[in-house]
């Protein structure tokens, strides 16, 4: 962006995605105001809205989880997070969209922006994110490489803030990315979906 850009003289991301994560990302042009997101963010006054394909049937229609996360390295230098009691606190919000026999499409909502915090809370309630390589089922990723599902289905479909500048609400969304829409017809063509559980 920077490169495209040479007449912005300042751009900074407010905040990061991992890096098969789909979706909306924001970048701010002035200090003052990546200042002003990042405090937004610290006080959870931006709603960030997420949409994952996670294995398994979720049946409950909404869920809060609430579990400490731990960031540590592994041996080999990469980055990973457990849940751990003495972690730091994080709380995600999960609500039912269209659930298949063995496949459940959830929004998810954050309340605190953790490392891998999805990720980690959705494959620690037995539910991990379809193609997830960090902490999902590996055999069952295999196997939707050989189908279609080439990366983690995870993606940020919805963000809402107010602009530092005006104080005006912004309300930001990106469709899923054909890959996904793609994966999901697929779905549709080769699983029964429950439609009651559709929203």
């Amino acid at each position: 962006l920077r490169a495209q850009r040479p007449n912005a003289p300042f751009l900074e991301l407010v905040h990061r995605l991992d890096r098969e994560t789909s979706g909306l990302l924001v970048i701010a042009k002035k200090r003052a105001v990546l200042t002003a997101l990042h405090r937004a963010l610290r006080d959870g006054e931006v709603d960030k809205t997420y949409i994952a394909l996670v294995c398994r049937r979720w049946l409950a229609p909404a869920r809060r989880i609430d579990l400490a996360l731990h960031k540590y390295t592994t041996a080999e230098g990469e980055r990973r997070v457990s849940v751990r009691a003495d972690g730091k606190p994080a709380v995600t919000r999960v609500r039912l969209m269209r659930r298949w026999e063995n496949f459940t499409l959830l929004e998810v909502k954050l309340e605190t922006g953790r490392t891998h915090q999805i990720r980690v809370h959705l494959a620690h309630t037995g539910f991990p994110i379809c193609g997830d390589d960090k902490y999902g089922d590996f055999a069952l990723n295999r196997t939707l490489r050989s189908v279609g599902l080439k990366r983690m289905f995870l993606h940020a479909a919805a963000l809402s803030f107010r602009t530092p500048a005006s104080g005006e609400l912004l309300h930001l969304q990106a469709p899923l990315p054909d890959d996904l829409a793609r994966f999901l017809a697929a779905l549709d063509a080769n699983e029964r979906c429950d439609h009651a559980a559709a929203v």
